[in-house]
Parts: structure tokens; sequence; C-alpha cells
């Protein structure tokens, strides 16, 4: 009976360590496929991204990534590109302009610069993953690509076909624009706003009160220096196509004698140039409009008073160019 219970107790045991190599077997089988999953999930071999993983070349990384080159026209190829989309308007889509252009790149870098192309001209930089811009286009058939290149040097390209049947009056309600951006005294170790300091200030969209509409943007301004500047803009793509500009707004000062000035600017680039239309009234130095130079970098007062606006007070600005 003894050796009859021992000869049982060692065929279970051998039962179970074969059961148990086969659940090894079949663990290690699990893993590999997770293992692949994992793998074929990154795109590449060691965890690389697919399109590092794939690439027969290195690239070259831009050799200074403060500068901003000219635009490559007409656009350059892909250089073992990563994931980029345009997600509005779809192809072949019948549009007018503006068109309303949305766009996002995934580079496995930090991105460089995103450029978006019409019929192969540069109409629009952006230093953001993120496009989503108006763009003037005549009517007719066009091609919108996107550009994106990281900071690796790999380029990522996309493009689409749309048809403009029409003109809007032109872009409405900038002040709920998400594109908003800006800048104090200095910019990527450039000058921007200039002044004796670096501003404090703020950006919120959307405010129902003060407002004319529901929806005001509204900005703030403070700091520890007497003289200190903060400059907004929002980018709209347009290229050479825009000829004639309206600025036309309302803006609300809740203490009106405290700014030493406001400024209004309009920024026309393509084909690697730069036109600016500035104005700005100057309330406490010569307490005129002025307009920016641009050749001799200065502001030049015309024979048009400008004193401090009224506090708590909706003004309307029209500015025709």
């Amino acid at each position: 009976m003894r050796s009859l219970e021992r000869e049982g107790t060692l065929k279970d045991e051998m039962r179970g360590m074969v059961r148990q190599d086969q659940a090894q077997k079949r663990i290690l089988l699990m893993g590999t496929v997770v293992l692949a999953l994992f793998l074929a999930i990154m795109g590449g071999c060691s965890g690389l991204p697919k399109n590092v993983a794939n690439c027969p070349m290195t690239p070259t990384p831009p050799s200074d990534l403060t500068i901003v080159p000219a635009a490559s026209e007409p656009p350059p190829a892909a250089l073992c590109g990563f994931p980029l989309e345009i997600s509005s308007p779809g192809n072949g889509a019948s549009v007018q302009a503006p068109v309303p252009v949305v766009a996002v790149a995934t580079p496995p870098d930090p991105v460089y610069t995103v450029r978006v192309y019409v019929d192969n001209f540069a109409v629009l930089y952006t230093p953001s993953t993120i496009v989503n811009q108006l763009l003037w286009m005549p009517n007719g058939a066009h091609t919108i690509e996107v550009v994106a290149e990281d900071t690796a040097g790999y380029i990522a390209t996309t493009s689409m076909q749309v048809n403009v049947v029409g003109q809007l009056p032109g872009a409405l309600n900038l002040q709920d624009s998400p594109q908003w951006v800006s800048c104090s005294a200095v910019i990527v170790h450039t000058t921007c706003a200039a002044g004796l300091g670096v501003a404090v200030s703020t950006l919120t969209l959307h405010q129902q009160t003060p407002s004319l509409d529901g929806s005001a943007a509204k900005f703030t301004l403070a700091g520890k220096h007497a003289y200190s500047n903060e400059l907004y803009w929002t980018p709209i793509g347009g290229g050479s196509y825009p000829q004639h500009f309206n600025y036309d707004l309302w803006f609300y000062i809740d203490h009106g004698d405290r700014p030493q000035s406001l400024e209004f600017d309009v920024n026309q680039a393509f084909g690697g140039s730069r036109w600016t239309w500035g104005t700005q009234c100057d309330f406490n130095d010569s307490h005129r409009w002025n307009i920016w130079d641009p050749l001799g970098g200065v502001w030049k007062p015309i024979p048009i008073p400008c004193n401090h606006f009224p506090s708590n007070t909706w003004i309307h600005m029209v500015w025709t160019l």
C-alpha cells in the first residue's frame, strides 16, 4: 500500500511538473506575444519610433534652433516622416475663403517648424504642432500642404485638394481665437515688445462681462517695472492673396489713464519678406498717433492727436489699409 501510495504521489508530482512546464511555456508564449505587440505599437526595435527605426539615413538637425530659416519653395520632400494629419477641411471639399485649416503633427522630438503651403507657396509658419488657422485663397482648385520638421531633422508632409467656391467677408471674431501668442521684452534672445522689464500679463477668452456680444478677450498688464510691455498677436495665414485690410475692433480699458501707449499692428509676410503696418496711440509723450517706420526702426508721430481714452467705455476703432 505504501509503495502504491508513493507511486501515486510520484505520478501526481510528475503530472504537476508537466502542467507547470506547460504553464511556463504558455506564459513565455504570452509574454512573446505581448512583447511583439509592444514593438508593433512602438513601430521599431529598441523602443525607437517607427520613422527613426526604419529610416535609411540620419538626417541633419537644424544648426541653430533660435533661428527660423526662410521657407523653402516649393516645399521640401518628406524625410522619414512622423504622423501628420489635416483633419479639416476634407480632401476634395468645396469651401469658402478664408478656409479654416486644422492639422496636427506628432513628431518624436520637439517640433522645430510647421509650415502651410498653398499651391507650393508658403503662407503660414507656426512653432506649434497644432495648426488651426484661416487661409485666404482665390476661387478655384488649390493644393494645401503642411510640412513639419522636428529638432532632429525629420520631416513629415501631407497634402490635400480643395475647391474654393466663394469669398467670405473676412476673419471675424478674432477675440475668440485659440491661437493668440504673446511676448514681453524679448523673444528667443531677440527684442520683442522692448521696455525696461518683463511684464506680468494674462489673456482670458470668452468673457461675458464687460462684453458687447457675450464673448470678449480680457488682457491684463502688470509688473514690477514702471515701463514694461506685452505684445499679443494671432497669426492668420494668407500669403500674398489679401491686398486690402480693414481692421475693425472695439476695446475697453478699465483704467484709461494708466497705459503709456496702445499699439495696433497688421503684419503680412510671404516670400521671405515681412510688411508691418504699425500704429500706436502715444498718450504720455507726443500725445499723437505714431506710425512705425520699419526702415529706421522708430515710431514717427503724425499730426493726429491721441490722448488717454476714457475709462470703462467701449471705443470703436476702424483702420483701413
